[in-house]
């Protein structure tokens, strides 16, 4: 055997070696494909069950971008004097981001749910719309507006006062509160009630905030009514505030006109004087923080499309504050609002902005009058 014959039978030894593992080889099955989210449809679009549970998950957000113009929703001068002292006026601009959780499960005592929203704010002016939570708490600054947890009916940690939502707020304008209309972020304990054929009620312990936060083992309570039908519904809200003795009320009525016209009014009174100095050391009580004892709300939307919609809202109140504010929404595609609006504010006394907090302004003295308007750009997602 010479060498020559020693390698091609080696090769031809190989070959049959090889052939025989290929013929035994595993062949590995493609991957099939996973559903790696799963829809949750119980509780509204955008939910879905967090894997290996059955907690239903949405995470939401929103951003906006407001620039503001004039005495009421401008820059005040104050704080863009030049080295010399010279006043100037200019924009207000304002940005905020609002992130949002909620959370849903049903148990065998109800629906399981939670809901929380933090807030980056970031302003300039003090007078800027928007400004205001800026202004409060420094430009930058990250707020926890919600985080409350609800078993069925009952509800407990931060949200906003029942006062307010329970009526619906005021109207769809952005400055909705130049004539403030109510109370807002405090620590609640809530219970929710449904009657059936559209009556609901609510009655809710509050904490206050600010100046305004219980200085006892005694909450702030709130109690409320609503009917509610095809044609719109009736609320009333009484509210009792544990610092100062004082009682609140407000009652709102919403009418569906057609399917593009809803109107609504509201009214509210607080037994609060706004001449004396209450035993928490200033005038306005966690509930009543309109000037004077009465005050009253009105307005409505009109839908023109899908696309756009027309917001009018007037308030005044007995310290004679009057506003009216004027607005259209506009979304050119699902999800982007374009939001321009005017605002005008008059007080017989010459004390423009008073009650102008909610927007970060201080008091305009010597004014009867003021204007403003703003820009708004929104995209929620």
């Amino acid at each position: 055997m010479n060498i020559k014959s020693l390698l091609l039978g080696s090769a031809a030894a190989l070959i049959a070696v090889s052939g025989a593992r290929a013929a035994d080889a595993v062949t590995v099955a493609e991957p099939e494909p996973a559903e790696y989210v799963k829809i949750c449809d119980v509780y509204g679009a955008g939910y879905f069950y967090i894997p290996g549970t059955e907690t239903c998950l949405r995470i939401g957000a929103s951003m906006r971008y407001t620039i503001g113009v004039g005495d009421i929703t401008g820059a005040r001068a104050y704080d863009i004097k030049d080295y010399d002292g010279s006043i100037n006026r200019t924009y207000s601009k304002s940005s905020e981001v609002r992130m949002r959780m909620s959370t849903g499960q049903e148990t065998e005592l109800g629906s399981l749910t939670t809901f929380t929203e933090f807030r980056l704010h970031f302003g300039t002016g003090n007078g800027g719309v928007g400004d205001y939570e800026a202004y409060q708490n420094g430009s930058g600054s990250v707020t926890t507006n919600f985080a409350y947890m609800q078993l069925g009916g009952f509800r407990v940690g931060i949200d906003e006062s029942a006062f307010s939502t329970f009526v619906g707020y005021a109207g769809n304008v952005v400055n909705d509160t130049i004539v403030n209309y109510g109370s807002f972020t405090t620590g609640v304990l809530q219970y929710y009630f449904d009657a059936g054929n559209g009556v609901s009620a609510v009655v809710s312990l509050e904490e206050g905030s600010g100046y305004s936060t219980i200085d006892s083992y005694v909450p702030h309570v709130v109690g409320g009514l609503k009917y509610t039908q095809g044609w719109g519904d009736i609320v009333g809200v009484v509210a009792y505030d544990s610092n100062d003795g004082e009682v609140t009320g407000k009652i709102r009525a919403d009418f569906k006109v057609n399917q593009a016209l809803t109107l609504w009014a509201m009214a509210g009174y607080g037994s609060y004087n706004d001449d004396v100095i209450g035993p928490s050391g200033y005038y306005t009580d966690w509930f009543k923080n309109w000037e004077g004892n009465w005050a009253v709300f009105g307005g409505g939307t009109y839908q023109f499309n899908e696309k756009a919609s027309l917001n009018a809202q007037v308030s005044y109140d007995e310290g004679k504050n009057l506003a009216v504010v004027v607005d259209v929404d506009y979304q050119p595609v699902a999800g982007f609002h374009i939001i321009p609006e005017l605002n005008y504010a008059h007080n017989s006394d010459g004390f423009v902005g008073y009650n102008n907090l909610q927007l970060g302004g201080d008091q305009v003295l010597g004014k009867k009058s003021a204007w403003g308007g703003l820009l708004r750009f929104q995209r929620d997602f």
